[in-house]
């Protein structure tokens, strides 16, 4: 559940000062205080990356490579292995959608409920808007509708008083972290919240406790053991979810003339392995209206990122760039350019995905083919995201390997 946010307009350029900022603290000192949520504004052991890495305004890839410039491999471990946890988180559901379909469903269910039981409807309202009465979740609440942000051991901290104390349905508490984070993506969120309710690892469940969120808030807070749950109960569910195969990366057509689809999902077009093909232009996919409807914090990052990533490609591809809003928009587009397919990067199971496919699927979209390129960095992780996160962890020194991704120096 690790995010943080560094402020200011989101650009590229912005997250990669965010990162050379925060290079001196990503090794042993991230490590020693990355657990301590120092309040709101003074999140200074964490990077501010999520909502860059999330959105890949910045990738996981050069993210890595440029803090293994600064700190050795174990000065740096436990920073790398955080980068890798989203990625661990996506990988997983890619080979399990089942899980995120059930998800929207059983979402769907719970809010049917709000509107019928107006019991429940107080008590989800009274959370949101932090006004339960325990101070450290009010806090909490407060603090990620007002900032687009929660501290990592907070977001656990709060999903587990959500469901254990106050016992609310989890989905509902997924949603609002999800309408509310910059760094939100359906993956990371959904199965972050299903680990804390006990159904990611059956049986394995996290409780908030009293003296760890003193500890770890430096005595901001000093919740009375009577106002948290004392046992955590594993939720059930009766399901088993199959794994299913990953889909390899579409071959692009040889000398073909390309119209780049840019979605929120990956931001940084310009580095793209597009091999020998050429760029007739770029058609940036809607950012704001896929899944439920985002806060408002949420909405603007997502605009002013996708118009950051208009004009660079402006500028690195001197192409036209267009917004679309409809696969018609997207032929349209393609034709004026004299484009023969579309290629975008392989999206994550979530909103976005379920968009792209329905675009795929249209009537409107016939005779564009739409290719699906997967990122070299997704290409060798997540085949290893199939059981619990050790086994991809044990990965990662290989995979770097493989990626070349070096150390340049003996740094601590």
């Amino acid at each position: 559940m690790q995010g943080s946010v560094s402020g200011g307009a989101p650009s590229r350029q912005q997250a990669l000062q965010g990162l050379a900022a925060f290079l001196p603290y990503a090794g042993r000192t991230y490590a020693a205080k990355r657990n301590f949520d120092l309040g709101a504004g003074q999140h200074r052991f964490v990077s501010g990356l999520s909502p860059d890495i999330r959105h890949r305004l910045i990738t996981e890839e050069e993210v890595v490579a440029t803090v293994l410039q600064a700190h050795s491999a174990s000065a740096a471990e436990k920073f790398i292995q955080e980068v890798c946890w989203r990625t661990y988180w996506k990988g997983w559901l890619q080979q399990h959608p089942q899980v995120w379909w059930d998800y929207v469903h059983d979402l769907q269910t719970a809010r049917d409920k709000l509107s019928t039981d107006d019991s429940l409807a107080a008590e989800v309202a009274a959370a949101e808007r932090g006004d339960i009465g325990i101070a450290c979740f009010d806090a909490w609440a407060k603090e990620l509708v007002e900032t687009g942000y929660l501290h990592n051991h907070a977001r656990m901290w709060f999903a587990s008083i959500w469901i254990f104390t106050l016992k609310l349905p989890w989905t509902l508490g997924a949603d609002f972290f999800y309408r509310h984070l910059l760094d939100g993506d359906p993956a990371s969120n959904t199965l972050s919240w299903r680990w804390v309710a006990g159904l990611h690892t059956r049986g394995k469940t996290y409780l908030a406790r009293a003296d760890n969120i003193s500890d770890f808030t430096e005595r901001r807070f000093n919740p009375s053991r009577d106002d948290l749950a004392s046992f955590a109960t594993p939720l059930n569910e009766d399901r088993t979810y199959v794994r299913v195969p990953l889909q390899q990366s579409d071959p692009l057509p040889v000398s073909a003339r390309l119209v780049l689809l840019v979605t929120e999902d990956d931001l940084s077009p310009e580095t793209w392995a597009l091999g020998s093909a050429e760029v007739a232009g770029v058609a940036l996919f809607k950012p704001v209206t896929c899944g439920p409807a985002s806060s408002r914090i949420v909405r603007a990052f997502k605009i002013g990122a996708m118009a950051d990533a208009g004009a660079r490609s402006a500028a690195h591809w001197a192409k036209p760039v267009a917004t679309v809003t409809t696969p018609a928009e997207l032929a349209m587009f393609a034709s004026a350019h004299n484009a023969t397919a579309a290629v975008t990067t392989r999206l994550p199971v979530g909103y976005m995905q379920e968009e792209l496919a329905h675009w795929m699927g249209s009537e409107h979209a016939v005779g564009l083919p739409i290719h699906q390129m997967q990122r070299r960095w997704d290409e060798l992780f997540w085949p290893h995201a199939t059981a619990g996160f050790f086994k991809l962890k044990e990965r990662i020194p290989r995979v770097l390997e493989e990626l070349r991704i070096t150390k340049q120096r003996s740094a601590a």
